[in-house]
């Protein structure tokens, strides 16, 4: 089995519709004021723009941890 972490941040965008971003392995000692201060960075450099849409609001945060078992289907 195998384990991994996801950071998804969403941002709304100037049409109001919701964008999440995703990082994979965040590092595990991540504060709630580091992500604060990335998203508003992402927003104020206007870093990413989806189909030209700029972001306008950073609207939440969720660090994810999923568990992945694979199997081998040979047949």
């Amino acid at each position: 089995m195998e384990t991994a972490l996801k950071l998804i941040m969403t941002f709304k965008s100037q049409g109001d519709k919701a964008v999440n971003l995703t990082i994979d392995d965040p590092k595990e000692d991540l504060t709630e004021s580091e992500i604060i201060n990335a998203m508003n960075l992402i927003i104020e450099k206007n870093i990413f723009a989806p189909d030209n849409v700029d972001f306008k609001e950073a609207v939440k945060a969720k660090v994810v941890q999923t568990d992945t078992t694979e199997f081998d289907l040979k047949l």
